[in-house]
């Protein structure tokens, strides 16, 4: 699903892209798309974007003296599983184009294309951020930093916070480099992304060919890396960790399944830990549901379930047999 550094890298290709390019008349959304009309018109915009989280906003800025007279308008779009933005010849448009900007004449008519092959991701005519969303780990790291880690009790966050306002111990530069050389959790939210931003390549899916894909298999450490951990929380999300997962782990989280030997491996297969097996029915349950009666008679001569080496069970401890079975045996 594409979201933080994916999101930015669309931004940044859109800017670059867009950058002198001057877009003219409506714009035209596909028939089959679920999304809501756009109702902008003008002889001559501009577009730029910008992103923030897993949201990411164009806005449409007309030029001085363009008809109709038009504010700025900003959409926010969501990439759902597959969406991008892509510049196209106006003749040769690349399929699951949902959303059509179009540039003025003169020159060689582009268009700039949301592209969605699953059609998960859709857009919005607010042109606000989604409210309550967090600080961005790129732009706005300073508002996002708290240095908690992910499983630790509110308790005990709330005293250290207390404790630290009461006594501080180090001076800033101590913190600093502190910070410096043992990056916590939330530091590492900030950094981790402007590495995958820095990888440059066209995303992080195989379908985009092992050339563009290779630098991103080998810049994991964690992710399906052997030695590693994961956990599956109830709602299936899966997450990846090395050591200890913390007092607040989700109890009965299942561990990633392996895939088997014989399939293609990818970042997701990894050494995991996988939960206790749960307690399965005994071997006389089993056997008891799976054989059918057989009488006497319709055992064939010869052939004897009764071990040689164990002495023939007597017709008392048959039936005392017989009833304890009888109880916990029941379907």
């Amino acid at each position: 699903m594409p979201e933080g550094p994916e999101l930015h890298l669309a931004s940044q290709f859109v800017n670059e892209a867009c950058r002198g390019l001057v877009f003219g008349g409506c714009v035209e959304k596909s028939p089959i798309s679920r999304n809501p009309e756009v109702p902008f018109e003008s002889s001559a915009y501009y577009i730029s974007a910008s992103a923030r989280g897993k949201e990411l906003r164009l806005t449409l800025s007309p030029l001085p003296g363009a008809q109709p007279p038009q504010e700025p308008l900003a959409l926010i779009f969501h990439f759902g599983m597959s969406g991008s933005f892509q510049l196209a010849p106006s003749n040769a448009l690349p399929p699951h184009a949902h959303l059509r900007f179009y540039t003025a004449p003169p020159g060689p008519q582009l268009t700039l294309c949301f592209v969605d092959i699953r059609r998960f991701g859709h857009w919005e005519l607010t042109g606000e951020w989604q409210p309550g969303r967090g600080p961005c780990v790129l732009l706005e790291y300073e508002q996002f930093r708290l240095r908690i880690p992910p499983f630790e009790k509110a308790r005990t966050v709330l005293e250290a916070l207390k404790q630290h306002r009461l006594s501080p111990k180090l001076t800033l530069s101590q913190k600093i480099k502190a910070k410096l050389q043992n990056p916590d959790l939330l530091e590492l939210c900030h950094s981790v992304p402007k590495e995958v931003v820095q990888l440059g390549g066209k995303g992080y899916g195989q379908a985009r060919g092992e050339e563009d894909f290779a630098p991103f298999r080998a810049w994991l450490r964690c992710y399906g890396m052997v030695g590693m951990r994961s956990l599956r929380d109830r709602h299936g999300r899966t997450i990846w960790f090395q050591g200890d997962p913390g007092p607040l782990a989700p109890k009965g989280g299942k561990s990633h399944k392996k895939k088997s030997s014989g399939a293609q491996r990818g970042p997701e297969d990894g050494v995991e830990d996988h939960p206790p097996p749960s307690k399965a029915p005994s071997r006389t349950r089993r056997a008891w549901r799976g054989l059918p009666e057989q009488t006497t008679a319709q055992q064939p001569e010869g052939t004897s379930l009764q071990d040689p080496k164990v002495p023939p069970v007597t017709e008392k401890g048959k039936r005392r047999g017989r009833r304890a079975n009888s109880g916990c045996c029941r379907p």
